[in-house]
């Protein structure tokens, strides 16, 4: 049976995770808004993703907005696992995502989340992304308060330049960033660097680009041969090779393409070809 390999990064270097997490956007309806077609096979996946070994899972309260959150706590026991939620961002039928990093808002969204997730305390709560009407450094004190209360234990940030996470840090303990990165966009390199220097988790959103690796492709299928592998699995691999701080969270409703993704953990690069993928995809 495949299982979850990668090693463990420990948060705020107190909580002992995996590294290759589940990302739970993709278990609500079309363009992340409203319910899943099938609910019970929503639950399904995240039941077997923890069979699978993965501990750590990845959500928002705008997925849905709210369903992802609900589904979580409908189908796994939040105590057995790491669950991290996101505030920050608004959602309407058109599918839009609207920053929204209003102090008042985000205090009530980690209640609302901790509500929808049956747990007295989330375990890592993370600015969405940066509200260009609201003054940064507003917003991250409200994620600061919220852990002060005891309504969050960790807080992360998303979205966010090195001089932003250099502020945030002026204020609470940042346990995570989550920025869009891929074997094939490393425009945030210098964030990752920063997160390497602070033993901050680095999560990895978009670790896949729906399938579009672009100039990496190439090379990304000729590793894959070697390894009797998908190029998808091999861009995971990468993540885990490339950074001990990676925290990738590949997101699917399906339960083979969750099986496929688990085993990339499993996937131990050659030095030669992790050099290949690195230069190819060098910005």
């Amino acid at each position: 049976m495949v299982s979850n390999e990668s090693d463990t990064f420990e948060l705020n270097g107190e909580v002992p995770i995996h590294r290759l997490g589940y990302g739970a956007m993709r278990i609500t309806g079309e363009d992340i808004i409203g319910r899943p077609d099938d609910e019970e096979a929503a639950h399904e996946v995240l039941q077997h993703a923890v069979d699978l070994g993965v501990d750590f899972i990845d959500t928002a309260d705008s997925y849905g907005p709210g369903v992802s959150e609900r589904l979580i706590r409908e189908a796994l026991d939040t105590d057995e696992v790491v669950v991290a939620t996101k505030a920050g961002l608004l959602r309407n039928r058109e599918g839009e995502w609207l920053p929204h990093g209003d102090p008042d808002y985000i205090r009530n969204q980690a209640l609302v989340s901790r509500d929808r997730l049956g747990v007295d305390s989330i375990d890592l709560y993370q600015f969405h992304r940066p509200d260009p009407d609201t003054p940064f450094e507003d917003s991250v004190v409200a994620f600061a308060e919220c852990k002060d209360e005891g309504l969050v234990d960790h807080v992360g940030l998303s979205n966010v330049s090195v001089d932003q996470l250099e502020t945030a840090r002026d204020h609470v303990e940042v346990a995570t960033v989550q920025n869009q990165y891929n074997v094939g966009n490393r425009e945030d390199e210098a964030v990752l660097q920063a997160c390497e220097e602070y033993d901050i988790g680095f999560m990895p959103w978009f670790p896949l680009a729906a399938g579009d690796l672009g100039g990496v492709e190439e090379v990304l299928e000729d590793v894959a041969a070697n390894h009797d592998a998908t190029r998808y699995q091999i861009a995971l691999a990468w993540l885990l090779e490339h950074s001990d701080v990676t925290l990738p969270i590949p997101g699917t409703s399906s339960l083979d393409h969750l099986e496929e993704n688990v085993a990339a953990s499993g996937i131990e690069l050659e030095d030669e070809e992790y050099t290949r993928l690195t230069e190819a995809g060098a910005p």
